[in-house]
């Protein structure tokens, strides 16, 4: 861990951060408001998760205290009742917590243990890779308050599900349970109760595992697909795969195969 960087052992109000090895966990702990997104839980999530990115830590891990039964359950509906257009445009000035998580180098995991609602599941599309719990419920309910979703929300959820599924679920604010979220691509993947939390450890201990420098750019190629046509997007492909022929990681990787034995990433 950088010698600047002490956010693993820094007092937040409303979320914690861990780390296991190279696997950093952020826990957003507001159990008596069901983890709802509130200034200060967006304000600490905005510092601790750039934070990380100068740790050791090779990937992120985002999910909710275990006590209230929700990933995230929505926004704070108090904070948006009391504000008026130019206090909700302020708030709404970018980058937001959602913008933040997007565009972070280092892998995140959405571990959906529970409820993700609004700005729940937001939160949650903004992550690379979605693991859901299976009993909770997803959707974007923002029509039954008389507004749209605003924080990626309209944006996000077409790209991961398709127009249609997206329509469905923003314009009636129905709730679908994790099968079905798994079923029409919203989760990457639902486990029963018991098997959740090591499937979560499973697969983030099996990127952590990978060259540092390899997963930001295999994530960044990826994000290009749905960003960009798809000649511009091979294209980028490829100069993102030759740069990683200028690294040491690349040589260690093959001399690793070649010698049967894990290898040992340098991050250069």
């Amino acid at each position: 861990m950088s010698d600047d960087i002490d956010v693993f052992e820094d007092s937040f109000e409303s979320i914690r951060v861990d780390r296991d090895d190279r696997v950093a966990t952020v826990t957003i702990d507001r159990p008596e408001d069901r983890n709802a997104l509130n200034a200060t839980v967006r304000s600490e999530l905005k510092a601790a998760l750039p934070a990380i990115e100068g740790s050791e830590a090779r990937v992120i891990v985002l999910t909710g205290s275990e006590e209230c039964n929700a990933f995230v359950a929505g926004a704070d509906v108090t904070e948006l009742r009391e504000r008026d257009l130019i206090e909700q445009r302020a708030a709404s000035a970018r980058p937001r917590v959602y913008e933040v998580v997007d565009g972070l180098d280092t892998p995140v995991i959405a571990a959906i243990n529970g409820h993700a609602l609004g700005g729940g599941l937001e939160l949650a599309t903004a992550c690379d890779i979605r693991i859901a719990e299976r009993g909770g419920k997803l959707g974007q309910p923002e029509i039954n308050l008389g507004i749209i979703p605003g924080g990626g929300g309209t944006q996000r959820l077409p790209r991961l599900i398709g127009e249609g599924q997206a329509m469905r679920l923003i314009l009636s604010g129905e709730l679908i349970d994790a099968t079905e979220a798994g079923e029409i691509g919203l989760v990457e993947q639902v486990c029963d109760a018991e098997a959740f939390d090591d499937r979560v450890a499973e697969l983030a201990g099996s990127i952590a595992e990978q060259s540092p420098l390899a997963l930001e750019f295999a994530k960044e190629s990826v994000r290009a697909a749905s960003r960009t046509g798809l000649d511009e997007g091979i294209d980028y492909e490829a100069q993102l795969f030759v740069q990683l022929f200028a690294t040491e990681d690349k040589n260690e990787g093959i001399d690793a195969f070649f010698e049967d034995r894990a290898p040992e990433w340098q991050g250069r």
